[in-house]
C-alpha cells in the first residue's frame, strides 16, 4: 500500500509522497510553468488524470501527440482548419 496523509487539511483530498530525480523534476517545473498550470501539484494531478482516463494511450502515442504538439507550436508542422479534419458534413 502507498505512504499516504490524509492530514492535508483539504477535505477529500489525500497527500501521497513520489521520489523523482532532480532532473526530473526541473522538467516538471519547467513544462507546468510553460503550460500556464498555477503550480506543480495542479499540474501533476492533471497529468494523472489523463493517464487514468485515456489508459489506451500509449507512451508512444503520447510522445507523437507532444512532437505534433511541438511541430505546431514553433511553426514546423502545416496548419489545418477544422474543416481539414473533420470534415464539411457537420
Amino acid at each position: 500500500m502507498s505512504n499516504t496523509d490524509t492530514s492535508s487539511g483539504d477535505p477529500g483530498k489525500t497527500n501521497i509522497n513520489i521520489r523523482l530525480t532532480e532532473t526530473f523534476l526541473e522538467d516538471i517545473d519547467a513544462t507546468w510553468q510553460e503550460e500556464g498550470y498555477n503550480s506543480r501539484s495542479e499540474f501533476i494531478r492533471d497529468a494523472l488524470r489523463d493517464a487514468v482516463r485515456h489508459p489506451d494511450l500509449t507512451r508512444e502515442s503520447w510522445k507523437e501527440i507532444a512532437a505534433v504538439e511541438h511541430a505546431r507550436r514553433t511553426g514546423d508542422s502545416e496548419t489545418f482548419t477544422r474543416e481539414d479534419i473533420v470534415g464539411d458534413d457537420e
